[in-house]
């Protein structure tokens, strides 16, 4: 196992990706161009990524957006199918740069062979593109009513969180229902959208989304009462979202607080298995959940980035801002401990906080962890079990 390291002599960015089993898409479109057997010119050749593989669609974490990082997404392709996990934004334009639908010819579509979703928690930054992925779905592959593709996220939450720092209670939206989950957050999307929805439906036909896709509410272990406010979540083991023929998956609950649930989600395919960490701090679920994992997705902050955010003397606020950056997420110097003790084979570091940081400074993660560290960049792909 080893680090992957852009300084090492005699081999570019590109090669030390490749040899330590990672590519970038823009990658494998060059490796079409050269040869006898390259695509003819215009043409795209959609990369062979194996039995299955990790792609990270978009890499940066936080609401903000960035010029050269696309909001956190990644995919699980195993077969002729992918899955996504979260929908940051810009999610949707990496799911068509990524290559990742199953379908050839004319009527190819970027979502063609998608199987199934998977939400890892509420926050903005990980459903920015949540409700385009359901109003614009039936124009990109997702067509049969017959075998609509399931989404599993957070339930209602079951209460309004806590006032951080001293400040007044804020306005709350939506009184009625404030905290949905994930089953009313896609009827309310559709809703939204019911005059373009009911004039296309009408004037071009197309797939009512309602059926096209199958929102599932995940279900809290026995024992686990909502809501939870504030660390340590529930002591609780794996337990199973989704079966299919390609994968199997079991999630946990993750510090997060005071977002509450927040899930990490475990994908266990043929080849090999994928742990995506969510948004957590250090989590004895998480461990537990990727005991032996080959991969492990793990978020990250710098924490230096975060206490330069917030200058002393700090108003109250503005300590209650950083207490929970830093005490809801992992650090720099926090992971790689963490992905030692679950036994991880590689430590993939996502949802960097913040998106535009050095990458040599997420490098100092490889502290601590005797696996193979990759700092992630949008459209790398691992393969699983390769």
């Amino acid at each position: 196992m080893h680090e992957q390291n852009s300084s090492t002599t005699g081999l570019s960015r590109r090669g030390l990706m490749q040899a330590a089993g990672v590519t970038t898409i823009a990658g494998l479109a060059a490796a079409t161009t050269t040869g006898a057997a390259a695509a003819p010119a215009g043409a795209v050749k959609k990369p062979s990524r194996g039995d299955a593989a990790l792609v990270l669609l978009g890499t940066a974490g936080g609401p903000t957006v960035y010029a050269d990082r696309a909001g956190v997404s990644s995919a699980i392709v195993v077969g002729d199918a992918f899955y996504l996990i979260d929908l940051g934004h810009g999610a949707l334009s990496q799911v068509a740069a990524a290559q990742l639908s199953t379908a050839t010819g004319p009527a190819a579509r970027p979502l063609s062979g998608l199987a199934g979703v998977f939400l890892t928690h509420m926050h903005s930054d990980h459903l920015a593109e949540f409700s385009s992925l359901i109003i614009n779905g039936m124009w990109n592959g997702i067509t049969d009513p017959s075998d609509p593709v399931p989404i599993y996220g957070p339930g209602d939450r079951g209460g309004l969180p806590p006032v951080l720092g001293d400040r007044d209670a804020p306005p709350v939206i939506a009184p009625d229902d404030p905290t949905p989950g994930t089953v009313t957050m896609t009827t309310r999307a559709i809703e939204g959208y019911a005059q373009d929805l009911n004039e296309r439906l009408r004037g071009s036909g197309g797939v009512d989304p309602g059926a096209a896709f199958a929102p599932h509410d995940i279900v809290l272990p026995d024992g686990v009462d909502a809501p939870v406010d504030a660390a340590p979540m529930p002591r609780v083991s794996p337990f199973l979202v989704h079966e299919d023929s390609r994968v199997r998956v079991t999630a946990t609950l993750v510090e997060h607080s005071p977002v509450f649930p927040a899930f990490a989600f475990r994908f266990e395919t043929e080849g090999g298995s994928v742990v995506f960490s969510g948004d957590t701090a250090p989590s004895e679920n998480l461990i537990e959940l990727a005991n032996g994992t080959d991969i492990l997705v793990h978020e990250v902050i710098d924490q230096a980035w975060a206490e330069a955010r917030f200058p002393e003397p700090r108003t109250p606020a503005q300590e209650a801002t950083l207490k929970h950056l830093l005490e809801a997420h992992t650090t720099i110097e926090q992971v790689g401990p963490v992905a030692e003790s679950a036994g991880a084979g590689t430590l993939v570091l996502n949802h960097l906080v913040p998106g535009d940081g050095p990458v040599p400074q997420y490098r100092k993660a490889k502290k601590g962890f005797s696996g193979r560290l990759v700092v992630g960049r949008d459209l790398d792909e691992v393969a699983i079990g390769g």
